[in-house]
């Protein structure tokens, strides 16, 4: 990565940690992917019991793999023949595992969810939630953040699940109502009342949608 990008994603990673700190929350920033799975584990202690939602960052830094041959009790929900039992384990997990859709560069995070199993586990349940952000999810205010997650997470992860919306065929949101879409529960995490329970680490690359 070219030296000056790399000195502007640690100054303004330096900037989210500390409106994550003012929102007691905390933040943490790698250089590459293989720092920021050094550090997941790290907050994931051996003989945990892990979940996640359809986290693609987390897979894109190897933190799923480490999980699955590791001292874990990982739940992958897709191994599950029921989808919604695997669900409702997250809600009793030591640790979830998450990305966000976007972020702004004082702290909050924002996501869309169809079935809302994510958003859902982000807000209460489990005891620890861990964010794998890549830098191209920060935004300057709420405002550029919810355009991000409608305009490019949403329409993204339409076109992934081959889903039949206006935004997957068009690349843009439409606020539409269709059955398939999966813009139905909005989460904005502006602060925490738990304190220790939510971490974000900021990855130096582009990750995820």
């Amino acid at each position: 990565m070219d030296a000056n990008v790399l000195k502007r994603n640690e100054l303004l990673a330096q900037k989210v940690i500390k409106g994550l700190e003012s929102r007691n929350m905390t933040g943490y920033y790698a250089a590459d992917k293989e720092e920021a799975l050094k550090k997941a584990l790290e907050l994931i202690p051996n003989g945990s019991s892990v979940t996640m939602g359809g986290c693609m960052s987390a897979r894109e830094i190897g933190l799923v793999d480490a999980l699955q041959n590791g001292d874990y009790n990982f739940i992958d929900r897709d191994k599950y023949e029921d989808k919604r039992a695997a669900m409702l384990a997250a809600y009793d997990a030591d640790v979830f595992l998450s990305s966000a859709n976007a972020m702004t560069d004082d702290g909050i995070i924002v996501n869309i969810d169809g079935n809302s199993n994510r958003v859902s586990a982000i807000a209460q349940g489990p005891k620890k939630v861990v964010f794998i952000v890549g830098m191209n999810k920060v935004c300057d205010d709420i405002d550029g953040a919810m355009k991000r997650a409608r305009n490019v997470a949403a329409p993204t992860n339409a076109q992934r699940f081959g889903l039949q919306t206006p935004c997957a065929k068009l690349g843009t949101c439409m606020n539409c109502k269709s059955p398939d879409t999966i813009c139905c529960q909005f989460l904005i995490t502006r602060y925490s009342r738990h304190a220790g329970r939510i971490h974000v680490i900021l990855v130096n690359d582009n990750l995820g949608y």
